[in-house]
């Protein structure tokens, strides 16, 4: 399927550069009709066949042409820095108010540093990535694959289709330092809760016992975190192998005591990994149920068995191409049908419209309502979640949901503990009351609790029951669950017609690999992103941080959002794998198409570009502090070089290469002596991207752009009180989302949601908390 099989899709005018090339990519995704302008390099060779596939391009060299084009658009997506955006007036309002306007820029379009400019690595330092990667006696590093530039763009396109479920044109704001920010899982939030942040330690878990291990003949990556039979099957393992050592001992079955002993335990581990071929332990544990995979390179992912039986990837056709295409990863659902075959970006014939008329997108484009609805105040105002899900990926769709006006109606119970609720690791503040987590705290507000026991009928027959009453139903179950209850898809729709049930399992519903148990680290190893977490020569280190349940949950939102839009029900079988990798860029083609040139980094230097010189992270003044600069073209490097004095003359990047040790060894000597907040300010004002490697602390405390956004606003919990918690980033101007609700206690709303919906008396709620189902 292509954007030319359907004559009624969105029409989205593509204006952005690298900082939303994924926002762009995945509306394709989806079936978009997208149309790219970019004055005289709209068809690179390399661009036009990852980012640009599945898209046309037409130029637009002057106000005139562009206005045309964005007059029949449903959608504008436009991304770079204020300075050069093309669609906003002077008052900052949209030059075209009857669509949809979608603006990427690095740092928002409000705040004192609006007109600051940043690639991937200064936004992903100065929204808290960049600290939390490599090693704690080298650089920080940001994770591969310009994760923060990706990130961003998710939200550009969850943004669109916000706004076009809305009903209403507007313009969305989209600032990619705050869609970093909300993707640190902890690294902010253990600052709010616990007056810490977490550092960078080569790839260790700070909150579950997870890491990439040396196996004979490569990496793996696993631990024995979760539920407590991953441990128990995990040393059953071992002691078939003869590798359990004294982890037999009963001492070693309690779960605290472990994490005290963490070190040994993780010795006893790595032994028992070395001594097995990566391939052959990842498999093995896939038929253990057991949370392990192999640390694969990303020019492997087309080799992927279970990538390639659910057709996740996606051929490219075009000129220039080879006979057949080239095989690219593809895209993270399976909701509506996905492209399995795109071309590459290609030119629209003179003469030709490079939309196809549709009465259907002439009115959808003009934001019309039907004469009987009112406009809504919130976009998904009117719209009821059924929350099944725990832990990170799940909670992080329904949050975003909940954001946006969504009524959330969370289950839970002590019968299935939520460990981002009651694991002491992930509690992040002091003391040992289950709703008093931080971690819960945060990606469960807006939403209300309800208490049910789904190990007893009763619990699950009044679970089906909720689900007429609801248009969306999310779970993280593993696979067969639902069905067991009764509530697989085909079930939930003769309960409901018009479901979407949202099922968010590591590698998808079916598919030879679809029993197996994953953390976001395994599914970091099976998509690529580990192996290129390594320094130069070294071993891989992966993240410390759960990136891939977020950007699964991104890729979940987007695709809910995609069926509301079009009034229909659905399946959407996300794959957190497939979403994985579907944010590794070109990786997969580099073999194919060439990645570039020579690898520009050093065991010193990690952070080098191929695009730009210097380029890197730098000290400052102070004990572990960094500031982040990027240079890319000669007026950049002319402005820093009136700053300090450095060992190039020539500006080009080729001259700047050659010199490129010597550049990086005086600027660092030269930021070393400098306050790192105050130097960003100064290369910033002179027109260089730069950064401050932001901690926890940073963020929350001093970051004067995220403080005059509001980025960190305060809700009143019930245990904690005031407590600041993580804002929303696609920012509505006609229907903002709102945080207007703490996390709920355990079962809190239980009685307020089963009389409301299911009618319940009180005698009827009585006798329920009396035999155990609301507990």
């Amino acid at each position: 399927m292509g954007p030319d099989t359907d004559p009624a899709a969105l029409r989205v005018l593509d204006l952005t550069d690298e900082l939303a090339f994924q926002g762009a990519r995945l509306l394709v995704g989806i079936g978009a009709d997208v149309v790219r302008t970019e004055p005289g390099t709209g068809l690179d060779p390399a661009a036009r066949t990852h980012w640009h596939a599945g898209k046309r391009w037409v130029p637009a060299e002057d106000p005139a042409e562009l206005d045309a084009l964005a007059a029949v658009a449903d959608v504008v997506l436009e991304s770079g820095p204020v300075a050069r955006l093309r669609g906003l007036r002077e008052d900052g309002s949209s030059r075209w108010p009857h669509a949809v306007h979608v603006v990427v820029t690095p740092f928002g379009l409000t705040g004192p540093r609006r007109d600051w400019t940043g690639d991937d690595l200064v936004l992903a330092s100065a929204g808290g990535m960049t600290w939390l990667g490599g090693r704690p006696d080298g650089q920080p590093k940001p994770p591969p694959r310009e994760q923060a530039l990706q990130t961003a763009g998710a939200h550009a396109a969850i943004g669109a289709l916000l706004a076009v479920v809305s009903g209403t044109p507007q313009l969305v704001d989209v600032s990619a330092q705050e869609a970093v920010a909300a993707t640190l899982e902890t690294g902010a939030l253990a600052w709010i809760h616990a007056g810490r942040f977490p550092v960078r330690n080569g790839g260790v878990y700070e909150h579950v016992a997870h890491q990439i291990f040396e196996a004979a003949d490569g990496y793996v990556a696993g631990g024995y975190s979760g539920s407590n039979r991953m441990w128990t099957d995990l040393l059953a393992w071992m002691a078939e192998r003869g590798e359990a050592s004294d982890l037999l001992d009963e001492r070693w079955q309690d779960a605290s005591f472990r994490w005290q002993q963490r070190p040994h335990v993780d010795a006893v581990v790595r032994r028992f990994a070395a001594g097995q071929r990566a391939a052959e332990l990842a498999a093995e544990a896939r038929e253990r149920a057991l949370p392990w995979a192999e640390v694969v390179p990303a020019a492997r992912l087309t080799d992927n068995p279970q990538l390639r039986h659910r057709e996740s990837l996606v051929t490219i056709t075009g000129e220039g191409l080879p006979d057949g295409g080239v095989e690219d990863v593809g895209f993270p659902w399976a909701a509506l049908p996905r492209p399995v075959t795109l071309p590459a970006l290609r030119e629209v014939a003179p003469g030709d419209e490079p939309w196809r008329r549709s009465e259907q997108n002439q009115v959808r484009g003009r934001g019309e309502q039907p004469p009987s609805r009112a406009p809504k105040s919130k976009a998904l105002e009117g719209v009821r979640v059924l929350d099944l899900t725990w832990v990170l990926a799940g909670p992080y769709v329904t949050k975003q949901f909940g954001e946006h006006g969504a009524d959330i109606v969370k289950v839970e119970s002590r019968h299935r503990q939520d460990p981002t609720r009651f694991a002491p690791s992930m509690h992040l503040r002091s003391g040992s009351d289950p709703d008093d987590s931080g971690y819960f705290i945060n990606f469960n507000r807006n939403k209300r609790g309800v208490a049910l026991n789904l190990r007893t009928e009763e619990g699950r027959r009044l679970l089906r029951e909720l689900v007429p009453h609801c248009d969306v139903v999310v779970e993280n179950f593993s696979p067969g669950v639902l069905a067991r209850w009764g509530m697989d898809y085909t079930s939930l729709r003769e309960l409901n017609p018009d479901v979407i049930l949202v099922s968010m399992a590591g590698v998808g519903q079916t598919g030879p690999w679809r029993n197996a148990v994953t953390f976001a680290d395994t599914l970091a190893a099976m998509s690529g992103l580990s192996s290129e977490t390594s320094d130069p020569g070294g071993p891989p280190q992966g993240l410390t941080f759960g990136l891939g349940d977020m950007i699964a949950a991104n890729s979940a939102v987007l695709a809910t959002l995609d069926l509301l839009a079009r009034g229909r029900g659905g399946h959407v079988d996300l794959s957190q794998l497939e979403a994985m990798a579907a944010t590794m860029g070109p990786a997969a083609l580099e073999s194919v198409l060439g990645d570039g040139g020579p690898d520009p980094r050093t065991t010193e230097f990690p952070n080098r570009s191929p695009h730009a010189v210097p380029h890197g992270v730098y000290p400052a003044a102070g004990d572990d502090r960094w500031v982040a600069v990027s240079v890319t073209d000669e007026a950049q490097w002319h402005a820093l070089t009136r700053l300090v004095d450095l060992p190039c003359v020539e500006g080009d990047l080729a001259a700047r290469r050659a010199h490129e040790d010597e550049i990086d060894a005086a600027l660092a000597a030269w930021t070393s002596r400098q306050d790192g907040h105050k130097l960003a300010e100064m290369l910033q004002a002179e027109g260089v991207a730069a950064a401050v490697v932001a901690t926890g602390q940073d963020l929350v405390e001093t970051d004067e752009q995220l403080a005059a956004r509001g980025f960190y606003p305060v809700l009143d919990h019930p245990l904690t009180g005031p407590v600041r918690h993580e804002g929303i980033v696609a920012r509505l101007t006609a229907t903002p989302g709102e945080l207007n609700r703490p996390a709920p206690l355990l079962g809190q709303h239980t009685d307020e949601v089963l009389r409301e919906l299911l009618g319940l008396s009180d005698e009827r709620l009585a006798t329920l908390t009396a035999e155990g189902v609301t507990e």
